[in-house]
């Protein structure tokens, strides 16, 4: 990598501030593992920490795809965590975020080694017109994210990124289980009941957006820093860092906000490198490698106390009783209540 005066550095990582293309152009081609990052969403109303209009959001992404693919090792990986957005004044979605993966596959030769959701069982009811005042939709509360890289084979282990078993397959390995075909078709042989010790992940994470009283946000209060608004949790990058890089690895973060990333991966002993315009959020992600007296550096989410969630039947709370006939005209006219 060519010099370039960093903003903030520690012992694996550093921090610029400036444009991202122009920090990519820098690196050396096929020296990073892992970019993992959420850049500003195509939304169709502006965000004080910047995005780029739905419709226009593929010719803005183009040059970085580029760059991404350049700097990418052929077994290493690109993550993109990117929400969707709703149509102006209609209930319907854009699909400017899988027109983008299409693009990564089509123009850049991007593999999609699989796709993810990230749901965030906190996110309020929204979009409120849709969702709490028409009624004519359920709550946003997901985040696709694409899990790519330059070849088919991708480095990568889901054992580093193992879940406790449920309770009923705690019980299945005490008390046993027949060996039969399910109605499905499926052929669930005697190996099923192997204790492996842990559970495969599915491909839906459910993380809460919860933040409020970490040591980033204290940082910033008592230096009257303004946080950054749009952070993902840490347990996100967190989860592909393990499963896809090995300690010593670079790990990039190109949209970096307050660097979440850069957090995650010094404390998980991987070389790191995160960007960001905006002066602001760099102040406050310093707070994120701030040190205590004794020289030890305060991550903000160390101990986050990781929780699990229930995913419950979609139809737990019918009654079984006929409501309301539903409105002919979609929920077009909006009905006042009473």
């Amino acid at each position: 990598m060519k010099s370039r005066r960093p903003y903030f550095k520690t012992k694996l990582g550093t921090i610029h501030l400036g444009d991202s293309l122009d920090i990519l152009k820098t690196l050396k081609p096929h020296s990073v593992d892992l970019i993992v990052t959420s850049p500003p969403f195509g939304l169709v109303r502006k965000k004080e920490y910047g995005n780029v209009e739905a419709d226009k959001y593929l010719e803005w992404f183009a040059p970085f795809a580029y760059l991404f693919k350049k700097v990418l090792r052929n077994e290493g990986s690109l993550v993109i965590d990117i929400g969707g957005s709703w149509i102006p004044g209609q209930p319907t979605r854009s699909l400017y975020h899988y027109e983008l993966l299409i693009m990564l596959y089509k123009n850049f030769g991007f593999h999609l080694a699989q796709d993810f959701f990230w749901w965030s069982p906190s996110k309020l009811p929204s979009p409120a017109e849709w969702v709490t005042i028409r009624r004519v939709r359920v709550k946003d509360a997901i985040d696709p994210v694409w899990w790519l890289s330059p070849t088919p084979w991708p480095k990568a282990s889901n054992k580093r990124v193992l879940i406790p078993y449920s309770e009923s397959m705690n019980s299945l390995l005490k008390n046993g289980y027949k060996a039969k075909l399910r109605p499905s078709g499926h052929d669930i042989s005697t190996k099923f009941s192997t204790d492996n010790g842990a559970a495969i992940p599915s491909n839906l994470i459910a993380i809460p957006n919860t933040e409020s009283n970490s040591y980033y946000m204290r940082y910033c209060k008592e230096k009257g820093i303004k946080t950054h608004p749009a952070r993902f949790p840490s347990a996100l990058p967190e989860y592909f860092i393990r499963m896809l890089t090995d300690p010593g690895d670079l790990v990039i973060d190109p949209f970096a906000g307050s660097c979440v990333v850069g957090e995650v991966a010094e404390r998980l002993n991987r070389r790191w490198l995160c960007s960001e315009l905006v002066e602001e959020y760099l102040r406050g992600a310093r707070g994120r490698f701030d040190k205590n007296p004794e020289g030890e550096m305060r991550f903000t989410n160390k101990d986050s106390g990781d929780v699990f969630y229930k995913l419950y039947h979609p139809s737990v709370s019918w009654n079984g009783n006929q409501e309301e006939s539903l409105p002919k005209d979609g929920g077009r006219k909006r009905k006042l209540k009473k």
